[in-house]
């Protein structure tokens, strides 16, 4: 039986072999994505090892049962050799009991490690699968996603290319469309995301990422500023219309030239009945000139929904709105794999059936062969790779101006390769993100701009001149007296209080 001391000399032995293990894990040299998947998943397993060990000796260590205390107080006391003669009598007596009984030393373990981690690739356990359509961690595979996400109602179909490119945009889908079905297609986003997440990042703490974007989300829902579900007050204007000034009509009449529309929301910011026909709005909002809304009677109202449901509506929209802050912070970790998803459709689509048979073929019989994509291209140049998988021309390389880099404040000092995808990074998630924490709307008038100063001056320049163009009753609103005079409305009214008209 193990001393608990050797136990803790034990367990520390482990975290140092533990730690060795992990430092030529990570400085070992990847050549592909695969090796790289691979070796992370290794580290993974290192350090949950790791952890599990410290825990263990961390309990040691508390000694919450006192044994520590008990063992160091026998080997330290005035018999301190008969102690030591009785442990030793003991390993005697079990080594004679279990003669053939060899325990494998600790050093033995980790050598298997480092063997198996410098065996070739085409030789190593693969530590996790990826279905053909993500390529082992290139791509995402969200068909699955999609399918579900044009099946739902009052949702515009999209081709497979447009969702990649929009399906974080939730934001741009109006409430009343997000119901219980919408709400099981976020759950079936995050669990792919999730999931994908796992198995091509799995030094990447989920949880922790998770809980940050639940936490940054509660604070914004409460204060009415997180992105789609703005605060809803609870005056009479939020009934989706507009309060009408009724001391300016003397009858129903009058009121009918409004029309439809103008008398329904006039009704609907009063929470009044608003059907029927124009005369019969107009006849039932002309009924409220002069009262107060308590003085009406309650068969004027609409109905409203009972507490109880209202309270259970909203409960249910902050549910589908968490979903949807979870969407935001998980597309942002796969936001490579996203274009590069993105980039691979372009190029397939572009490509002839034919085509793409023989590059299944090609790509069939490397496996069978066994010399896969593993082998070092030489590249010494850094070029991008092509469709076939091979750096292009260095003269195309030229030409798209690729050796040039573009860096962009407003996406927290991102670079973009090339005049193309600086260009295209305008309309993209990053940029979008980042003019909504400045509060500015991403149109065309701030196209190239990259500096957080520039677009903070040009938007109150903008603002500026909205105000100026935006019309002032008191200025540019005509009146005429009765001689035929046309004033301002200010003028008139101070000549109609001075009673010179």
């Amino acid at each position: 039986m193990e001393t608990v001391i050797e136990q803790q000399r034990r367990y520390h032995e482990e975290r140092e072999r533990l730690e060795d293990a992990m430092t030529h894990e990570l400085v070992m040299k990847k050549n592909s994505l695969k090796e790289q998947i691979n070796s992370d998943h290794r580290v993974s397993l290192l350090l949950d090892r790791y952890t599990q060990v410290t825990e263990k000796l961390e309990k040691l260590y508390s000694d919450e049962d006192s044994l520590l205390k008990e063992e160091i107080a026998l080997i330290s006391g005035p018999n301190e050799f008969a102690e030591f003669y009785g442990r030793l009598r003991m390993i005697k007596h079990y080594h004679r009991k279990y003669p053939n009984e060899v325990s494998e030393p600790m050093q033995i373990e980790f050598m298997k490690l480092k063997e198996a981690r410098e065996k070739p690739v085409d030789e190593q356990e693969i530590m996790v699968e990826f279905t053909d359509e993500e390529g082992f961690g290139k791509y995402l595979d969200l068909h699955e996603a999609y399918t579900q996400f044009i099946n739902l109602k009052n949702i515009e179909h999209i081709d497979y290319l447009t969702y990649l490119m929009t399906f974080d945009r939730l934001f741009e889908i109006s409430k009343d469309k997000k119901n219980h079905d919408f709400e099981n297609y976020l759950n079936t986003l995050i669990d792919y995301l999730y999931h994908f997440l796992q198995r091509a990042k799995p030094l990447l703490n989920l949880e922790k990422e998770l809980k940050e974007a639940l936490d940054d989300f509660n604070s914004k829902f409460d204060a009415g500023s997180f992105i789609g579900w703005p605060k809803e007050a609870g005056s009479a204007l939020t009934h989706a219309g507009a309060l009408l000034d009724l001391s300016l009509f003397s009858s129903p009449e009058e009121l009918s030239s409004l029309g439809l529309d103008r008398l329904k929301s006039a009704l609907q910011a009063l929470n009044l009945k608003c059907g029927g026909t124009l005369e019969e709005r107009a006849r039932r909002l002309f009924s409220t000139k002069g009262l107060s809304l308590e003085n009406l009677e309650s068969s004027a109202f609409a109905k409203v929904r009972s507490k109880g449901k209202g309270a259970d509506n909203a409960k249910k929209q902050k549910e589908i709105a968490s979903l949807e802050a979870q969407v935001y912070r998980l597309v942002e970790l796969v936001s490579e794999e996203r274009q590069a998803t993105r980039e691979n459709v372009e190029r397939k689509q572009a490509r002839t059936s034919d085509e793409l048979d023989e590059e299944e073929e090609d790509h069939t019989n490397a496996e069978e062969s066994g010399d896969e994509e593993e082998q070092v291209l030489y590249n010494p140049k850094n070029l991008p790779l092509g469709w076939d998988g091979k750096p292009i021309p260095y003269w195309l390389y030229k030409l798209h101006g690729l050796n040039l880099y573009y860096k962009c404040e407003i996406c927290g000092n991102q670079q973009y390769r090339g005049p193309k995808a600086f260009q295209r990074h305008f309309s993209e998630w990053r940029h979008a993100h980042g003019m909504r924490v400045l509060n500015i709307p991403n149109t065309a008038h701030f196209a190239n701009v990259t500096k957080i100063e520039d677009a903070l001056s040009l938007w109150d320049k903008l603002k500026e001149v909205k105000a100026k163009e935006r019309f002032q009753a008191d200025v540019e609103e005509e009146f005429e007296d009765s001689v035929g005079n046309v004033v301002n409305k200010k003028t008139y009214e101070d000549l109609s209080r001075q009673g010179l008209l």
